[in-house]
């Protein structure tokens, strides 16, 4: 895997996958930024949600639930002072479908948790408190 991050101006910075999609990056005005785009610890929570997020629909594919929307809403905390990373994060799935089977999306969190989201086992291996809960919503 590769990506590149270039330095447009003030705090703003253009990264790009290695399969060729660009996000911008950018601080708030008293770093020197304009917040025209998300913040890089940001982009870090976003990605733990994503790689969540797709585990859990691609366990519940397999599981044949019929999932019409699937969310995640996190809560993270950072340590005071400078390095200020991450401590405690909290995701939350909201399930929505026909017929869901609470039994198969504890399962599908549960695993996505402990076996499948190398970012979430990534930033646990270093000391990040993760929690998981969900919600099922019959659409």
């Amino acid at each position: 895997m590769q990506a590149t991050v270039k330095w447009v101006d003030g705090a703003m910075f253009l990264g790009e996958s290695g399969s060729g999609h660009s996000v911008v990056m950018d601080g708030p005005a008293d770093h020197g930024g304009r917040n025209m785009g998300v913040r890089p610890m940001e982009m870090v929570l976003l990605g733990l949600g994503g790689c969540a997020a797709f585990d859990v629909m691609s366990i519940l594919r397999k599981a044949r639930q019929a999932v019409s929307d699937c969310r995640v809403a996190l809560e993270a905390e950072r340590a005071e002072g400078v390095p200020s990373p991450f401590t405690r994060i909290h995701l939350k799935f909201v399930v929505t479908g026909t017929g869901l089977k609470e039994t198969q999306v504890k399962r599908a969190v549960e695993l996505s948790a402990t076996k499948y989201c190398s970012a979430s086992i990534m930033l646990e291996a270093g000391g990040v408190e993760i929690s998981h809960s969900y919600e099922l919503v019959e659409a």
